[in-house]
């Protein structure tokens, strides 16, 4: 259904989420979200200061020895209810994403999906805790192994899922036990609010959960110097995440971090070109390349590389762009103004060392409404070098930058050749060389023969400067719990 910018604003919360209630910021300050596709101030949010986040660290530690000791059931119930609320409030949750977000609803209604069935997985996995008994190997002892929630969180999630990533540290974090304070990105407030709400609506209490939109993210990541703060999970570049957790390193508390990406995109010699090609357009425009798993660099076997190109350019050239809120819109505006500049800064540098541009490479003029728009049209680039920024840089952006390599072993190599190992994509039609590859290459993530990899039900995460951690799956509930030693005598 069609909604307008006043029905999707309308039960949009605009204020701090704090001890239980909405609530201004302490000293009435604000700050403006604005429209991607016009640059217009949709709305005011409040901004946190020093203080407000104090304040909720104070409510997080007076709640939660009572939310720990709530019955994993409890616990289970109030998650599940969570997802369930999530899918009855779909459609104002997909808009108000391509609202904030600028991206086409299509991507934000993936997004509503996906968040919720973060909540739906950790409700299941809340009842099933495991510990350990058993003797010990001399016979003296009897082990115990229990295992506890860390403590009160801090949680900082990035602009560019502004829904998933909330729900995929808050969920494990309640099914844990722990309390957490969350602090969404200033460019995308709107949507972790809304969800506030839902939770409110599902029956967590007062202090477990509270949401801090602010203008200046030191006011909240201030609270790194408090002990009673126990855990900080971390969704953001790189050289953000690294300073931050530096910073909670000083009183050791746990640290998850999901950081940047320059994922490799391999079609092998004997990829299959055509499912490649529909495959760019899930990994790589899915919320117009503003994804940090979107493969970066494009490294295709030189007898396939000229059917890849044409193919990813006959896609592109066939594509809608335009406001994320509508209906048609199949690639929306970048989130931000500094975004499209980098996009267009990186494909300028190409240009400039020697690409040659298949397509796009321009920001687009649509209309005189959406003139002030961040748009990028969908760009292809091929013959560029490899110290072009392009390839060492993360793009965020509608752009494929295709690189020819003469042998799957060069392929390979060329897909390590990198600092970050968060997700890479590998093409190949035999299923021993796929999973060789699969194996070889230095990530935390790897989609063979497609072009999707995220699940609730899988582990998320990264290697070398991507990360620390993972979030999802079995294994996502770890990062909110420690093992505790009881040793019986005997």
């Amino acid at each position: 259904m069609g909604l307008s910018v006043n029905d999707i604003l309308s039960g949009a919360p605009t204020q701090l989420f704090l001890g239980g209630g909405f609530r201004d910021a302490s000293d009435g300050g604000t700050f403006e979200v604005r429209d991607p596709a016009t640059d217009r101030v949709l709305v005011e949010v409040a901004s946190a200061t020093e203080a407000d986040a104090r304040a909720a660290l104070d409510e997080a530690c007076a709640a939660q020895a009572e939310w720990a000791a709530t019955a994993p059931r409890e616990r289970s119930e109030i998650l599940r209810r969570a997802f369930e609320l999530i899918k009855e409030h779909d459609d104002e949750l997909t808009y108000l994403q391509s609202l904030e977000m600028g991206r086409a609803l299509p991507d934000s209604r993936a997004e509503v999906t996906y968040a919720a069935e973060f909540f739906r997985w950790f409700s299941e996995e809340a009842v099933r805790l495991r510990g350990d008994y058993r003797r010990s190997p001399d016979g003296r002892s009897r082990i115990v192994t229990v295992r506890q929630p860390v403590g009160p969180v801090l949680a900082i999630t990035p602009w560019n899922f502004p829904l998933a990533m909330g729900a995929r540290k808050i969920a494990p974090a309640l099914a844990a036990g722990c309390t957490i304070i969350a602090k969404p990105a200033s460019k995308t407030p709107l949507t972790m609010l809304y969800l506030a709400k839902l939770l409110d609506e599902a029956g967590v209490p007062a202090g477990v959960v509270q949401v801090l939109p602010t203008g200046s993210a030191k006011n909240v990541s201030a609270l790194l110097d408090d002990d009673r703060l126990r855990k900080f999970t971390f969704t953001g570049s790189t050289e953000v995440g690294q300073m931050l957790a530096a910073k909670a390193m000083e009183t050791s508390m746990k640290v998850s971090l999901e950081l940047g990406g320059n994922a490799p995109f391999v079609v092998l010699s004997d990829g299959d070109v055509d499912k490649a090609v529909k495959a760019v357009k899930a990994a790589k425009l899915r919320n117009g390349g503003q994804v940090c798993i979107a493969p970066n660099r494009f490294i295709v076997h030189e007898s396939l590389a000229g059917e890849f190109t044409e193919g990813v350019v006959a896609m592109f050239r066939e594509l809608t762009v335009g406001r994320g809120t509508d209906e048609s819109t199949e690639l929306g505006p970048l989130a931000m103004r500094d975004q499209q500049r980098t996009v267009a800064k990186l494909v300028d540098d190409a240009i400039e060392r020697g690409a040659t541009v298949r397509c796009g490479g321009t920001i687009p003029v649509l209309s005189d409404e959406l003139s002030d728009g961040y748009f990028y049209d969908p760009t292809v680039l091929t013959g560029f070098p490899l110290d072009a920024d392009i390839v060492t840089e993360e793009i965020f952006g509608p752009v494929v930058a295709v690189t020819e390599v003469g042998s799957d072993e060069e392929a390979i190599e060329r897909a390590n050749d990198t600092i970050f190992g968060l997700a890479a994509y590998v093409f190949s039609e035999n299923l021993t060389r796929a999973l060789g590859a699969a194996e070889a290459i230095e990530s935390g993530m790897v989609a063979v023969n497609k072009g999707g990899l995220s699940d609730a039900s899988a582990p998320f995460g990264g290697v070398k400067q991507s990360g620390l951690g993972r979030e999802g799956g079995f294994t996502g509930i770890d990062e909110f719990l420690e093992d505790k030693l009881i040793s019986l005598e005997g």
